[in-house]
């Protein structure tokens, strides 16, 4: 289905011209290891009342990923290969999702950053640069609201603050409502309950203020698609409302920046990490 944010799958002002974007989207090969299977590198941790999946790969500074509604670690498969040559890549599944378990009837992005939040003192990391996408954008800007010391750099793509039109398009806002009630209608089976929890996640949450983001305190990258289902101007909204933010949106791009413009992408991200921006 095409989700409120794509459920269950998935200018820093360059003024992109359509022949540098055509020579930066060179398709790069899939890698072919098995993130978020990976049996030699993965491991779960008891968080917060239940199983977390994560895995770890390469070393240096510690680099947390956050994938979005639905997804796991393999949604990072094109950008774990790369920031892996040079970061200690901390690659997790969000609670009721991928192969981490939850049985609570309850879900919010705020447990959501707390768990990230409780696997980084698990590992004993005491900070980290984080990558986030869609949802796990959400749960970026919530780990540096809420556990400012965790996050070093924060790079975000297809985020939003609320749950309603001002924010995603209105095809996909509906369409969201829609697949929840329906949901709501089908034999409860345990995977029915799981994802109807998961779709009522984005239907109903979250509810980030402007003087919430105003208390971020690292620097921050925030991107989007020109074609995201998240509104421009609502990703304008969020680098405006962030001190000393970063914006980034993407020509000719979905939801999906990170794959859309995969080369281009690992490349700014790991600029913006690694170097000091203009002011």
């Amino acid at each position: 289905m095409k989700r409120l944010k794509t459920v269950l799958v998935l200018f820093i002002a360059l003024s992109l011209q359509y022949g540098v974007r055509a020579q930066s989207a060179v398709v790069s090969p899939p890698d072919t290891a098995m993130y978020g299977q990976n049996a030699n590198t993965g491991n779960f941790e008891e968080i917060r009342g239940i199983k977390l999946y994560y895995e770890i790969y390469g070393q240096g500074e510690p680099l947390l990923m956050i994938h979005g509604n639905g997804g796991s670690i393999s949604s990072f498969r094109y950008q774990i290969p790369y920031f892996s040559r040079k970061y200690k890549v901390i690659a997790v599944d969000s609670r009721a999702q991928g192969r981490s378990e939850d049985l609570q009837d309850s879900l919010s992005f705020e447990m959501m950053a707390d768990d990230f939040s409780a696997l980084l003192d698990k590992l004993h990391v005491d900070s980290c640069y984080v990558l986030g996408w869609s949802d796990g954008g959400i749960n970026g800007l919530l780990l540096a609201i809420r556990h400012p010391g965790k996050v070093k750099k924060l790079a975000i793509t297809g985020a939003n603050l609320t749950p309603d039109s001002t924010a995603i398009s209105g095809a996909d806002y509906l369409g969201g409502m829609n697949y929840y009630d329906t949901l709501g209608k089908m034999p409860q089976t345990p995977e029915i309950i799981r994802n109807r929890k998961l779709v009522g996640l984005d239907c109903f949450e979250p509810h980030i203020t402007r003087e919430q983001l105003q208390t971020i305190q690292c620097p921050t990258l925030v991107i989007g698609g020109d074609h995201d289902i998240i509104l421009p101007k609502h990703t304008l909204l969020i680098a405006e409302a962030i001190p000393g933010a970063y914006l980034w949106i993407l020509p000719n791009s979905s939801h999906s920046t990170l794959i859309d413009y995969k080369d281009l992408f690992n490349k700014t991200v790991e600029d913006f990490f690694e170097n000091s921006l203009r002011k």
